[in-house]
This record gives C-alpha cells, structure tokens and sequence, in this order.
C-alpha cells in the first residue's frame, strides 16, 4: 500500500471515530497522529498528556510547545505509575503495567468528557519488538491504534510530518525514564530523577541520541557511535564521572556498543523472559 492510501485511510479511521483524545508525549507518532486527528475531526479531537516521575520535565514543556505549534487542544493529566506495585517491580513486563495504569486513567478522563476513542501512537515497525506494552491496549475497551491500524511506518510518518510541517518531523526517538532502569531493580522516583539529572548533564557534550542505563550503582552511558570519542576525552569524562557520582553512581561506564534501542531488552530471552 502506498504513502497516501494509508494517510486516506488514517483520515477515514478517524472521521468515523468521531471525538478522539490523543495520547499525547510530544513525540514523533504521537505528534503526528495529533496533526492528523485535529485536521480530520477539528474541535472535536484533543491531546493529552498524561505525565509522572517517569516523564523529564524537559519533555513535558516540549509537549506544550509542540501542542500549541499544531494548533490542538491539549490537557496535562497527572498520573503516577509508582502507585502501581507491579510496575515498581520493574519485571519484563513493566510496560505492561504502566500502559495499564496510564490509559486506565485516560479513559477514565475521555469518559468524564464524553469522548468515544482514546488513540495511541504504535505505528507498524513496533509489532517487530518486545513490546509488552500493546498487549494492554489490545485489552483495554475504547483505546485504539490508528497508525498501526493505517499500515504507517517510523518512515513514512516523518516524511508526512516534514510535508505538514510538524516539528517533531526529524526529532529522536525517546523512551520514558523507567526504560533505563535494569529489569529486577525497583523503580523509584529517586532512581528516575537520578537518570534524569545525569542525562541532562551530558546533553551538553554530545547532540545525538543519550541514554544514561541505570545498573543500580552503575551507570551504562549510551551515546551515538560518532560521540564516543566526545565522551571519552579525559577532561570531559572525568568531569561526567564526578557528576554521575554526586547524583550516587558508584561507577560510571561508557557502552562501546553505543546507542541501541531497546538495549536493556538483551537479558531477556525470545519469549521475553530474564
């Protein structure tokens, strides 16, 4: 199926939902599945964003920037998946538990307005990881997935987003705060605000992609290949390594292998098993 035919029939989905809530991080699919929805349904479509210790602040504000550029209607809905004990528990299946939890509560917000769909951003290269995630949207009533039901891959949604002129056309793919943590170590506020303070100190010596794993008293860095050589300069890596310590990382380590989505997935096994 071509480009447009899936965008003809993503604006079709939509039409015939009628009112849609958007679940809205500020990201690439989300952002473009927003644009579609508020060209599609006007008025009636909405993003929310449903946001917690798992969401660095700095994303939050960007979410509001991005919002207010498409031109969509848009709620903060406070959250916290830390109230969950499974997902604190932080087991292969955390994703699972926080999807619960998130759209649980989104529905429960979509309802209260009177809203038919609540809409999430999977698109159709996310059914080739381990995403225990989407098996809890498969169980939730009124929640849908337009972009994978439209066939739209990472690909062609960046491309239809730098033709609309969404901003987010060339932006990174992120991740919530808890993906850094290793599965089996409890997640906990102090943990993600750990990740998050360290993340944002190193964005100062590297553009690309920055994920700081967190292994407990260990902190795995994962840049871009082109900016381990940045990183690993003497000044600047002494400099990471006292900061990383002063937020309680023992040892700080810079991943050879650089920056891979879904690397803390490589402990499990092809069930999705530690």
């Amino acid at each position: 199926m071509q480009i447009t035919e899936k965008l003809e029939k993503l604006t079709q989905l939509l039409r015939e939902m009628g009112a849609v809530a958007v679940a809205f991080s500020g990201g690439v699919d989300s952002s473009f599945l927003a644009a579609a929805a508020q060209r599609a349904l006007g008025d009636q479509a909405v993003a929310v964003t449903a946001y917690s210790e798992t969401l660095p602040e700095s994303e939050r504000q960007e979410a509001i920037a991005i919002a207010q550029k498409i031109g969509i209607r848009h709620v903060l809905l406070h959250i916290s998946e830390l109230a969950s004990e499974e997902f604190v528990a932080n087991t292969p299946d955390r994703c699972y538990f926080c999807k619960k939890e998130r759209f649980d509560a989104l529905r429960q917000w979509a309802d209260a307005e009177q809203i038919a769909w609540v809409l999430e951003g999977s698109n159709a290269d996310d059914k080739s990881d381990y995403r225990p995630g989407m098996r809890a949207i498969d169980e939730l009533t009124g929640v849908r997935s337009p972009l994978l039901e439209a066939g739209l891959t990472k690909a062609e949604i960046r491309t239809l987003s730098k033709e609309w002129g969404v901003p987010t056309w060339n932006k990174p793919s992120a991740a919530c705060l808890s993906s850094r943590v290793a599965y089996g170590l409890p997640v906990t506020a102090g943990r993600l605000k750990q990740i998050e303070l360290a993340e944002g100190f190193i964005k100062q010596f590297c553009q690309g992609q920055i994920r700081v794993r967190h292994h407990d008293n260990l902190a795995r860095i994962e840049v871009a290949q082109a900016d381990i050589p940045v990183l690993a300069q003497a000044d600047t890596a002494d400099l990471i390594t006292k900061e990383l310590r002063k937020l309680g990382f023992t040892y700080v380590t810079l991943d050879l292998a650089g920056y891979r989505t879904g690397s803390m997935n490589a402990v499990l096994d092809i069930n999705g098993n530690l």
